[in-house]
């Protein structure tokens, strides 16, 4: 069988990375394809210095675009790689407008396709909940994270057989990694001067919080209120797209708030397990924070990882000001005691000898 491993973001090489890892140890014939997604050095190819894993053999250098100008270049670009390599399987992870356009490539092509992470759900009309509902219904694997998507692909008329429950990827990659992130003696919280859980971590990227000024300053004045009140400083790596919209919008960010370039995944790591509190629009961030017993206050409407929020670890505040410093307090005030619900470590290994 071979095998084509397709990602264009930083959070799909991280969570595909147990994965290809598992492709190796089993001497598994594979390739893989990189479509550049996103475009700044910093958001994609150092983490695959960082995680060790094999250079893409093709990179499609996509970049930036309108979400139809993106999805329709991908298609353009990887059917033509497919036509070449001829593989049996497509693997891809997560929401992405990559992860669409390579599978509607491969459904064409009767390309046999394989969803990690399928099923998740937010129930909002954003891009990225398109993307992973078509992709769920075009694939022929569909790799839960819980029960709970199993259940929600079953009710859309998803064939039992194609379902399969075996954790979450972040898990492996957090586990793998956390060790080696412990170990770089240039530790990202020496070179901040940041002592462990005395500080806030804010992301934020999405484009319905930051393309939006009003929403995008009451998170940055909400997280600044937050940080007075508990003399904790905040540090902000800050997204590209979000940079550009604060310069748009003429926006001051609180001198509590310490911006910093995206990080790398190691150093995002350390950030994630040593904070007192996470204010973020991320859905990895979520599980890392869940998975790292690290409080979380997630910056939207709904959340397609509601385990998180089940668990105790996580609570939804979407954008508003005062509801955002509340749940900071009370998320900060609580017992660090909930259990990660999304696997043991192994799932990168569960979902290959599915396929050898």
């Amino acid at each position: 069988m071979k095998i084509a491993v397709v990602f264009g973001t930083r959070p799909e090489i991280i969570k595909l990375s147990p994965v290809i890892r598992a492709l190796e140890k089993f001497n598994a014939d594979y390739f893989i394809i990189h479509t550049n997604q996103h475009y700044d050095e910093n958001m994609d190819s150092i983490f695959l210095q960082e995680l060790e894993l094999p250079k893409p053999k093709y990179n499609l250098g996509i970049g930036s675009g309108t979400h139809a100008n993106m999805t329709g270049k991908m298609l353009i670009e990887v059917e033509k790689i497919f036509l070449e390599e001829k593989p049996d399987l497509l693997i891809v992870q997560g929401d992405t407008n990559t992860v669409l356009a390579v599978s509607l490539a491969a459904s064409k092509m009767h390309i046999n396709i394989a969803h990690v992470e399928a099923g998740l759900r937010s129930y909002t009309k954003i891009p990225e909940e398109t993307n992973r509902i078509l992709t769920d219904r075009i694939s022929d694997y569909c790799f839960t994270p819980t029960k709970k998507q199993e259940t929600i692909l079953k009710n859309e008329g998803i064939e039992e057989e194609k379902i399969h429950i075996v954790g979450n990827t972040i898990v492996d990659a957090a586990f793998q990694n956390l060790e080696i992130a412990k170990q770089k003696p240039d530790n990202l919280l020496k070179k901040l001067d940041f002592k462990p859980e005395n500080y806030i971590l804010l992301t934020t990227h999405r484009e319905e919080n930051v393309d939006n000024k009003t929403k995008l300053q009451d998170i940055l004045t909400a997280t600044d209120t937050i940080s007075t009140k508990n003399n904790l400083p905040v540090v902000f790596p800050i997204h590209p797209r979000t940079q550009k919209n604060i310069e748009k919008f003429n926006i001051q960010i609180p001198q509590s708030i310490k911006t910093i370039e995206p990080t790398g995944y190691l150093d995002m790591l350390t950030l994630i397990q040593n904070a007192k509190l996470i204010l973020t629009d991320s859905g990895g961030i979520q599980e890392e924070a869940c998975i790292l017993q690290t409080p979380c206050l997630t910056l939207r409407e709904s959340t397609e990882r509601p385990e998180t929020v089940e668990v105790g670890g996580n609570i939804i505040t979407d954008t508003n000001k005062e509801k955002i410093v509340e749940e900071s307090q009370n998320i900060m005030n609580k017992n660090i005691d909930w259990k990660n619900p999304f696997g043991n470590g192994n799932t990168g290994e569960l979902i290959v000898k599915t396929f050898l």
